[in-house]
């Protein structure tokens, strides 16, 4: 990107000291007025003193033009309000989030752009002592809660239900006496699907679906499973719901790796919670369990496998592949007390 001369750079030094000259020539020619500098031969000041003395001259006589950089400053949406009194209820600052909604839609419909997030600020009388679980504040008196638009709208009705459902949770032990709504802005998603593609029938239904299930269930408790790095068994851990579908969408072309090796790999059916079972060694090993009991005809382990072993969380267990008369084959572990049935493989 090309950067215009600051007034440090030495072209402008350059052309700052070149005035200098021409000034101190005129000077001596004794021409100290603009009407003096004006009056002269336009033709004969460009053969004297050069090109920048006859943009001197232009400007003297009115005649230099220079386009207007028009910068047009970044808008902003949002909309606030200061309650007369202080308020404790939830359905005042329903109501104005409803009249802030309105007012907003109508501006970026009217530029046609859509909010692809919310963010609503409510500002306490008194510092709340102790923060709702999940809820972040900007500071001490004031609480700011983003909302991420898993589809960019300016419907009244679908924005308002996902700050009323949100509300119907809040609680907070000091009265409200402001509360502020901003919205970011953007152009209405154009997207084209494939063949084989395809999206959610309704986003909206599922962000309020979900919300209403953080608000019974808590933060940690819904959102996407997400494997960890480790060898044990049924490790996971969630993480909120994410609605970039660009993240989440598979190039054209390209399988998952769980479904390019669908055909060519064994999958383990698992039961959860596992089943208790009974593992008879004599002659010949016998399985008995409530999923599924028989013979044991051919076996191979035990596969040791352990983690964790600097701390707490410590674990060790050895697992079998057993193949049953029936020719089933599961895989069982054998815990501190008894046998447990992990799942059949497919």
């Amino acid at each position: 990107m090309k950067r215009s001369p600051s007034s440090n750079s030495p072209a402008a030094k350059d052309r700052e000291a070149r005035i200098q000259q021409i000034l101190a020539i005129l000077h001596k020619w004794g021409i100290h007025t603009l009407g003096q500098f004006a009056a002269l031969d336009k033709e004969q000041v460009g053969a004297r003193l050069g090109p920048e003395a006859i943009q001197m001259w232009e400007r003297a006589n009115g005649q230099s033009n220079r386009l207007l950089k028009l910068i047009r400053p970044p808008e902003s949406f949002e909309e606030s309000f200061e309650f007369e009194n202080e308020i404790e209820t939830a359905e005042p600052l329903l109501f104005m989030l409803r009249r802030f909604l309105e007012q907003l839609s109508l501006r970026l419909s009217a530029i046609y752009l859509v909010a692809k997030e919310l963010t609503l600020r409510i500002t306490f009388a008194n510092p709340p002592a102790v923060r709702p679980d999940g809820f972040a504040g900007a500071n001490k008196q004031q609480y700011e809660r983003v909302f991420k638009i898993p589809q960019p709208t300016t419907d009244v009705d679908l924005l308002f239900r996902m700050l009323h459902t949100h509300l119907e949770n809040f609680k907070s032990e000091h009265p409200i006496v402001a509360v502020a709504l901003e919205a970011q802005a953007t152009k209405p998603p154009k997207q084209q699907f494939g063949l084989f593609e395809m999206t959610l029938r309704n986003p909206h239904q599922l962000s309020e679906t979900l919300a209403r299930l953080t608000a019974l269930l808590g933060t940690d408790r819904v959102g996407m499973p997400v494997l960890e790095e480790t060898h044990r068994p049924d490790t996971f851990r969630m993480e909120p719901f994410s609605w970039n579908a660009a993240e989440s969408a598979v190039p054209s072309g390209e399988l998952p790796d769980a479904l390019r090796t669908a055909h060519t790999t064994t999958a383990l059916r698992r039961f959860r919670p596992v089943a208790p079972a009974s593992v008879f060694i004599s002659e010949n090993w016998h399985l008995q369990s409530e999923k599924i009991r028989g013979k044991v005809v051919d076996q191979r382990g035990p596969y040791l496998i352990s983690g964790n072993w600097w701390d707490q969380t410590s674990w060790a267990r050895a697992e079998w592949d057993l193949q049953l008369d029936s020719s089933v084959v599961v895989r069982c572990h054998q815990g501190d007390s008894q046998w447990e049935l992990d799942g059949i493989y497919d």
